[in-house]
C-alpha cells in the first residue's frame, strides 16, 4: 500500500549493499503531502524516519510539508554541496494545481520572471497541461468548489527559494492548491507512488556540470576505478547539512 512505512519500489537489496560495501547511495523517493523533508518529527508532523529509508542518507535540498513529490537522499556530501550552491542551478519541473485557468498572458508573466516580496523570479517555463492528467486523489483531499474551475500547469524553475512557486501563481492570481514535483534535472518521479522510493545508480544522475565535479573531485588520484564504481567518494555531509535532521 502507498506510503506505509518500510514500503520500497526497486532495488533494495542493492541500496543496503552500497551502505555495507562503504559506496555513496542515491535514493529517489515520493515525499507525501504532509511529511517534513527531515528526519526529526516537528510540531507534531511526520518526518522521513518512518519510511524505512536507508541508513546514513540526507534529503539534497527539500520539499514543503505541504509539497509533494520527488526527492533525492544521499550520503554522498561533495554532490549535496555542489547542487545546492546556487551557482550549479538544475531544472526543477512541477504540475501545479491552481484555481480558475490562467490565460495566456498571465503565464507569460510567470515566464518573464515576475517581482516577489524582495526579489524578481528568473525566467521559467510554464503552460497549461493539455490534456489534464489523470493524478491520484490527496489525503488529505484538496478543498474542491464547484463553481471554481481548477487546473493542472507544468512549471519548470532554476531556482529554489522558500515556497516560490506558489508565490508566483498567487502573484498572478491564480492561488496553489496542490504541488507535486515530477523532476529533478533528468530524475524523474515516474511511477513511485507516495511514501515509495527506489535506488539508483550514480550513473544515473547526468547533470553536466555537476557529474563534471564529481568526476574531478577524484582526479589525480593514481589508483585507477574499476568499472562502475561511482566517480564521487563517500563521505557524510559536514556539519552545515545536518542542520534541521
Amino acid at each position: 500500500m502507498p506510503g506505509m512505512p518500510g514500503l520500497c519500489f526497486g532495488p533494495t537489496i542493492t541500496a543496503f549493499a552500497q551502505f555495507r560495501s562503504g559506496m555513496p547511495q542515491y535514493i529517489l523517493f515520493h515525499k507525501p503531502y504532509g511529511v517534513l523533508s527531515q528526519f526529526t518529527p516537528e510540531d507534531g508532523a511526520r518526518s522521513l524516519a518512518e519510511f524505512d529509508l536507508p541508513p546514513g542518507v540526507y534529503p539534497a535540498g527539500r520539499l514543503d510539508k505541504d509539497s509533494e513529490g520527488l526527492l533525492l537522499l544521499t550520503d554522498d556530501g561533495p554532490l549535496i554541496e555542489q547542487l545546492l550552491h546556487p551557482r550549479h542551478q538544475k531544472p526543477k519541473t512541477y504540475w501545479v494545481l491552481v484555481e480558475r485557468v490562467p490565460d495566456e498572458a498571465a503565464l507569460q508573466r510567470l515566464r518573464d520572471g515576475l517581482r516577489i516580496e524582495d526579489y524578481t523570479t528568473l525566467p521559467c517555463q510554464a503552460q497549461l497541461l493539455q490534456p489534464q492528467p489523470q493524478v491520484a486523489l490527496r489525503d488529505p483531499p484538496v478543498r474542491v468548489r464547484k463553481s471554481v474551475q481548477d487546473v493542472w500547469l507544468e512549471i519548470t524553475v532554476v531556482e529554489g527559494k522558500n515556497r516560490q512557486v506558489r508565490k508566483m501563481t498567487a502573484a498572478i492570481g491564480h492561488p496553489t492548491l496542490r504541488l507535486i514535483r515530477r523532476s529533478i534535472a533528468n530524475l524523474q518521479l515516474e511511477a513511485l507512488a507516495p511514501g515509495q522510493w527506489r535506488a539508483i545508480a550514480r550513473e544515473d544522475i547526468q547533470w553536466g556540470d555537476v557529474a563534471a565535479a564529481g568526476s574531478q573531485a577524484s582526479a589525480g588520484t593514481t589508483a585507477r576505478r574499476p568499472p562502475g564504481r561511482p566517480a564521487v567518494s563517500a563521505r557524510r555531509p559536514g556539519a552545515w547539512f545536518h542542520k534541521g535532521r
